[in-house]
Parts: structure tokens; C-alpha cells; sequence
């Protein structure tokens, strides 16, 4: 898997006529890609990729493993030698390995259920923070050691719980490794947006493939972390993330595309290091020097795969190298600006890294959300205006008989997973709040209906990742939070925001799935940070915030800037329009003031008189 298969004619004849081998695409088919993980976590006890299964001609897995060269080398297994011994059991003990394929797949069949009855509560929530601080490297920030991933769902949970509790070492903790990052060979410092992942534990040597949904994830952190600090420098750094996302990422018809590759005329990160010859060609002496010192340029370079060549980082506070290079913070700003431009101008003359064209509905989904956040939050409309047309394309191009999973060059295909339904419900929930058409809310709910429909275990009441079964292998789900959160995470927020808004049987929807995973949170809680989000929220207190606009336009615009800009993750903002009135009915009682605009903030499905001072209505949402 992972693009891994058996392309060549040596190790295709190797295979004879024993087994079906089949080539899956993680990103167009995560049901089976969640299975054959599952299998190998069965088998072996961990997962990772890349993966090789083994199958029967009836598609039924008996063999798993990660990591595996082509041939032997020492200890470990080679993919040829495998294959020659698996070939042997086939003719010799067929029987045993039939019967091993259908024991796995009955242990598939069968639904984890919990031991217990247990609930998740607010020392669920502690138990999260304890445990992201103490996987948390004091050293070089983050969590864990290399390779080390973004995970911004955890950056997320953390300002969550900071905004709850007001731990220092929760910001703390969001700010170091979102510093890092930002200044590290993670982030592109020339052409923008995020690499895939570090494979050191400094942040500095990337895997340079940019996957969209990193970008999308990434933008909602440094967002969310500008709009509860106020530090210029992530609300600059998120639009780096949606300016390169615009720029390379969005296809002329206004979906997004799935991701760029790592390598380049046959080497990973060659298009984006530099030697100190090729910066001499582009900038002038001191432009050179310059660059040399911010982004730690040397002669023998940092890069491992290309001698000489340099993945370009911040080596220091902007303060640090003004000072040094006799500059004002000004002049520095100035001075990077000039040189960043004259490189990515010349990186226009190199080969670029393959472009992944396909639009995924689920990644598209998450930069809806994060495009929509981030234009509302940092004034930026063009960010609201893309995350507009990539809706209206998923509406109106990948939309049919219900969603579909994937569009590739004027070809829809695929019906749509789980994911798709619950990020692009996510990202139409958060378009909303950005443009106030209510439009987006009644497509948001029509989706988490059908999502119900759809994918709903109704014994349990979590959900499964596909709509149909692949064989003879089963249904599964997928929980925890990886890479990106998991659907059922995002669906229980979905459930909870829509459950307060327009129909409170969806947020009882969402206690079920809460409940439904509490054992499984309960032993492992910081593998849940995204639905822990969705606990936070349902614990509350949450808010629904409707302003009714008086005769001073002026003066409500000030108020919804205001509120969009206050950190305060539990709330949904609203607008009274005569389209949201049809919707929800019960917003049609709500006024303005004898001509001043009007603040409503409800709470559990109850509002309050109506408040016409601006600062009254913030003391309320922080108390």
C-alpha cells in the first residue's frame, strides 16, 4: 500500500498465480485502508506505512507487515524472500492460511464494545492535558520524537483547555511548537505553506511532500492561536498557509487540489534548498549575506540527501538578527521580504514538484473550514470568497445522488466516505459564520442527516467510515485522531453546534457517540484530542450569538468584527436575516433594540433579553 506494489516483472513473476494483489490509494479508498490497518495492528500489534498485505484470492488478509525492502537485509525480512516462503505454505498448508484469513476476518467482524459503563467528563478533559504534557519535548517542542508530526488537533484541544482553565503551560506548550514550526525547514520560508512532516526531532529536515489537508489543519491552528493571543506573527503565518494554498493549490474551476510532491528531477527537496552558489546568483553581496545569516546558510549545508544544498529555517528571534545586522525590526521585515521575493522568483525557473490534481472532498471540506475561519477572523475576504467557490463546486460537481469522494480531470468518482460528509459539513458550518447565508447552515444540516442515514451504527451510535461492505470484508471505524481528526470526531461537533441551533435531537446524536467511544478515550485520551473538542464543548458552557441589526450599520459591522475576532471557541455566531428567520423560526422574535442593534446570546436552547452594549456582551461570554 502507500503506493507500494508490485510493478516490477521481477517481483510480479515472483508471485506465480498464488495470490490477487491489489494496489489501493490511501486517499481514494480510506475504508480499506482503515481495514488493512487494522489487520496489521491484529497481526503484528502496530501499524505504519508503508504496508504490505497479504491476501487470498477472495481478498481475505493472513499476513501483514511494515518497512519491508525489496530483499533481505540482515534481520529483516525482504519483500522477495516473503514472498517465495508464502508461496511454498500456499502449495504445502494451504488450509492453515485460508483458515488464519477467516479468523481475521471475524475479529473484524466484531464490534469493540466498552467493559464498563463510564462517562466522559471534565476530569476527562485534565486526564488530556496531563497526558499531552507529559509526551510533550521540552527540548525542541512538540510531541514525541522523530518523525515528528504537526497533530494541530492537539494545538487545538490545548487552547481549549487554556481557555477553560487558564493553565499557563497549555499556551505555552501551543505557542513553543507553534514558534518552532513556523521558523523551522517544516515550514517552505520561500514559497509558503507546510511540508508533510519533520523526520528529525528539531523541526528542521522535512519530508517535503505539502498534503492540503496539513495546510487546512495548519491554517485553523495558527488562526485560533492568533485569535487567543493576538500575536501578529501567527496571523502572519496563517496567511502564508492560505496564500500558498490559493496560489498552487486551487484549481481554475475553485476546488483544491490534493497535494504537491516531495521530489524533483529525481530528488526529494532539490526545488527547495539552496547552495550558497545559487543564492550569490539571485542576490546581491549584502542581499546574500543577509539571507546567509537569517535562514543558516553554510557552505557544507543541512541537507541530507543533497551535499552543499540548505533547507532554509529561522535561526533566530526577528529582534536577535536586527540587532546583529544593524537593522531595525522594520528594515529586517523589509529585508526578508525583498529576498524571499527574489527567490521565489527564481524558483520559477526549476523543475516543480508533481502536482497531486485530484480535489478530495474531505480535504476540500477542512479548507472550507479553515479559509472561511481564517477570512473572517484576519479581514481577509479572498480567503472567504475561495472557500465559496470550492462549496459551490463540491454543490454542484460532486453532488449527485449524494456526495462523492474524488474529482480528477472532469471526472467525478467514488461515493463519498464518512469523512467527506462530516469535514465538508465542518467547512459549510464555519462558511456561515463567516458570510451569514443561511443557505450554508440548511446544507450543513441536510448533510449530518444524511450522514445519520448513512453511516449510523444505531446499536452503538458512532459511525462507520464506508456505506457498503467491501467483499467479504466488514464495515470498521475509525475513531482515534491521526493525522487529521477522525470523521466521527468532527461529526460530534458537527452534531453538538447544529444540535443547539436548529434541532435537539442531533445533539443527543452527538452524547451517543461521545459515550460511545468513553472507554477508549479513558485509556488513551490524548489520541482523542479532536473529539475531546467536541466534549469540551458539549460540557460548556456554549453559546448561540444572533444579532438583530439596528438602523447604524456601522455599528453592527463593529460588533460581528468584534465577536469574530474574541477568542471564545463555544460559540456560534449568527445574523438576523429573513432567510435565516425561515429556517429557524424562532429567530423571528428576535429584534433590535428601538433601532440599536441587538445581541442575543442564548444558552441551552434559552436566550436572554437582548443586549445593546457591546462590552456587556463580551463580560457575559467570559464569565
Amino acid at each position: 500500500m502507500e503506493r507500494e506494489s508490485f510493478e516490477d516483472e521481477e517481483t510480479a513473476n515472483a508471485l506465480n498465480t498464488a495470490f490477487v494483489c491489489v494496489k489501493v490509494d490511501r486517499e481514494e479508498r480510506p475504508d480499506i485502508d482503515a481495514i488493512y490497518m487494522t489487520v496489521a495492528q491484529i497481526l503484528t500489534g502496530r501499524g505504519g506505512w508503508p504496508l504490505t498485505i497479504i491476501m487470498t484470492p477472495e481478498k481475505e488478509p493472513f499476513w501483514a507487515g511494515t518497512y519491508l525492502p525489496k530483499t533481505s537485509r540482515g534481520s529483516m525480512l525482504g519483500l522477495m524472500e516473503l514472498i517465495t516462503q508464502v508461496t511454498q505454505l500456499w502449495k504445502t498448508d494451504r488450509f492453515k492460511l485460508v483458515s488464519d484469513a477467516a479468523s481475521i476476518v471475524e475479529v473484524l467482524s466484531q464490534t469493540p464494545l466498552s467493559t464498563r459503563p463510564t462517562s466522559l467528563n471534565l476530569n476527562t478533559l485534565e486526564s488530556t492535558y496531563d497526558e499531552l504534557a507529559s509526551a510533550y519535548d521540552e527540548q525542541n517542542h512538540g510531541f514525541g520524537y522523530a518523525p515528528k508530526f504537526p497533530t494541530p488537533h492537539n494545538l487545538l484541544y490545548l487552547l481549549r483547555f487554556w481557555s477553560r482553565t487558564k493553565t499557563p503551560n497549555a499556551i505555552n506548550m501551543v505557542k513553543t511548537t507553534l514558534d518552532v514550526m513556523m521558523n523551522g525547514g517544516i515550514h517552505d520560508q520561500i514559497g509558503g505553506g507546510f511540508h508533510r512532516y519533520s523526520t528529525d526531532n528539531q523541526w528542521l529536515i522535512p519530508h517535503f511532500e505539502k498534503m492540503l489537508y496539513d495546510q487546512a489543519t495548519l491554517l485553523l491552528a495558527y488562526t485560533e492561536a492568533h485569535q487567543a493571543t493576538d500575536d501578529p506573527k501567527y496571523a502572519a503565518t496563517a496567511r502564508d498557509i492560505a496564500d500558498y494554498t490559493l496560489l498552487r493549490l486551487r484549481s481554475p474551476e475553485g476546488a483544491f487540489y490534493s497535494a504537491e510532491d516531495a521530489d524533483s528531477e529525481g530528488m526529494e527537496g532539490k526545488f527547495y534548498t539552496w547552495t550558497l552558489g545559487e543564492l550569490a546568483k539571485v542576490l546581491d553581496a549584502e542581499e546574500a549575506k543577509i539571507a546567509e545569516r537569517i535562514y543558516g546558510v553554510t557552505e557544507s549545508g543541512n541537507s541530507p540527501d543533497r551535499p552543499g544544498a540548505n533547507i532554509l529555517h529561522i535561526v533566530s528571534e526577528d529582534e536577535v538578527l536586527a540587532s546583529e545586522l544593524g537593522l531595525s525590526k522594520d528594515g529586517l521585515h523589509e529585508k526578508i521580504a525583498t529576498i524571499r521575493g527574489k527567490l521565489r522568483e527564481a524558483t520559477t525557473r526549476r523543475v516543480r514538484p508533481h502536482l497531486d490534481d485530484k480535489a478530495l472532498t474531505d480535504w476540500n471540506g477542512l479548507m472550507i473550514a479553515a479559509l472561511s475561519k481564517a477570512g473572517a477572523i484576519l479581514d481577509e475576504e479572498i480567503y472567504v470568497k475561495a472557500a465559496e467557490s470550492a462549496a459551490t463546486f463540491i454543490l454542484t460537481k460532486m453532488n449527485g445522488s449524494g456526495l462523492i469522494h474524488r474529482f480528477a480531470r472532469g471526472e467525478d468518482a467514488i461515493p463519498a466516505f464518512l469523512d467527506d460528509y462530516a469535514y465538508f459539513t465542518w467547512g459549510l458550518l464555519e462558511l456561515y459564520e463567516a458570510t451569514f447565508d443561511a443557505k450554508y447552515l440548511q446544507e450543513a444540516k441536510r448533510l449530518a442527516d444524511e450522514t445519520i442515514r448513512l453511516f449510523l451504527d444505531p446499536d452503538v451510535g458512532d459511525f462507520y467510515i464506508s456505506r457498503s461492505h467491501e467483499g467479504t470484508l466488514p464495515r470498521v471505524k475509525e475513531t482515534h485522531d491521526g493525522a487529521k481528526p477522525s470523521g466521527n470526531s468532527v461529526m460530534a461537533m458537527n452534531l453538538l453546534r447544529l444540535g443547539k441551533i436548529i434541532e435537539v435531537g442531533l445533539e443527543a446524536a452527538a452524547d451517543k457517540l461521545l459515550e460511545a467511544n468513553a472507554a477508549q478515550v479513558e485509556a488513551n485520551p490524548s489520541s482523542y484530542t479532536y473529539l475531546l473538542c467536541s466534549l469540551d464543548y458539549r460540557i460548556g458552557p456554549s453559546y448561540e450569538v444572533l444579532i438583530a441589526e439596528g438602523k447604524n450599520t456601522e455599528q453592527t459591522h463593529q460588533i460581528l468584527e468584534t465577536l469574530t475576532r474574541s477568542y471564545n471557541p463555544n460559540k456560534f455566531l449568527m445574523l438576523k436575516t429573513p432567510s435565516l428567520d425561515t429556517l429557524l423560526i424562532y429567530t423571528t422574535i428576535m429584534h433590535d433594540v428601538e433601532g440599536r442593534t441587538a445581541i442575543y446570546i442564548c444558552q441551552n436552547h434559552a436566550c436572554n433579553l437582548p443586549l445593546t452594549d457591546l462590552k456587556d456582551a463580551l463580560e457575559k461570554l467570559e464569565t
